[in-house]
């Protein structure tokens, strides 16, 4: 039976969930205040009204059409956080996130953890890699970076996340492409990594319009990982929101796709708890695979 174990950040003064209940989260980035709508949260809220109300921005989600913003105080364009010894930008998106994931957290320490022990060069693949703070906190471990991601806006943002955190001048090589057509020239040029992290999305495309399913897409891209991974890899973290299915897919797909090679897997949600009440929230899902275990 797989090792379902939920991962949430723990000690980050930077961030907290306030609150949850009634299809909204009252969240805490920096020093602002923001609430964004949760469809999946039907619980009471456990704080007043009053507090709810007393907020820096709310996202908006209309029934028809795109969300947006409403600030109740001027928020800058930009502000910086920090995690441990990481820093990098958050800003309100018209995507109702900040670019900065806080349930992401345990995988940046385990990441950084498991380079850091191997006492080795390490060389690490992330696709679809974002706002890039996984990026950052393997590059701040000592680790040779690749960071892969389809989008010209945000690979700019993941890297002026690397200059806020000082980390410039480290190793990383900053893609902006289709992570499965990369996967795929990166074996035809016989590269090998130690550790790939990826976090796919159910629905995207590629810089050139390339399209990506979720269902159909994803077992694509773990065969053609097999390709690039070292001979005696180190470790592999997989993260998915916004499927239906539990974190028993993903066990079931990596403990196939890497069924030849001893390690250990554990699998289970990403899960923020709110300081009000004590309640978990769920997020999304995860798998990771370890040559030497947690």
């Amino acid at each position: 039976m797989p090792n379902i174990v939920p991962l949430s950040p723990q000690g980050w003064t930077d961030y907290a969930l306030l609150d949850s209940g009634e299809g909204a989260k009252l969240e805490r980035f920096g020093k602002y205040i923001l609430v964004r709508p949760d469809k999946g949260i039907f619980w009471p809220r456990a704080l007043p009204a009053k507090r709810w109300q007393d907020v820096d921005a709310v996202f908006e989600q209309p029934e028809s059409g795109e969300g947006y913003w409403v600030q109740k105080r001027s928020v800058p364009e930009r502000w910086l956080m920090r995690y441990g010894d990481l820093a990098f930008w958050a800003k309100l998106t018209p995507f109702r996130h900040t670019g900065v994931f806080p349930e992401q957290a345990p995988q940046w320490d385990w990441i950084a953890k498991q380079i850091r022990a191997a006492h080795q060069p390490v060389n690490v693949l992330n696709l679809f890699a974002y706002t890039g703070i996984a990026t950052l906190a393997a590059a701040a471990a000592g680790a040779n970076v690749t960071h892969v991601d389809a989008s010209r806006p945000t690979l700019a943002w993941a890297r002026e996340n690397a200059i806020a955190a000082g980390l410039q001048d480290r190793p990383i090589r900053w893609i902006l492409d289709d992570a499965l057509k990369y996967v795929r020239r990166e074996s035809r040029r016989g590269k090998r990594y130690d550790g790939i992290i990826m976090d796919p999305p159910v629905f995207g495309r590629g810089p050139k319009g390339e399209l990506w399913r979720f269902g159909k897409s994803f077992p694509l891209l773990l065969e053609a990982c097999k390709q690039i991974l070292a001979e005696r890899p180190l470790f592999i973290v997989i993260s998915a929101y916004a499927i239906e299915e539990s974190s028993l897919l993903l066990y079931n797909l990596v403990s196939d796709w890497i069924k030849s090679r001893e390690g250990h897997i554990t699998v289970g949600e990403l899960v923020l708890q709110d300081t009000a009440a004590q309640r978990p929230l769920s997020t999304g899902i995860y798998a990771r695979w370890s040559r030497e275990g947690d």
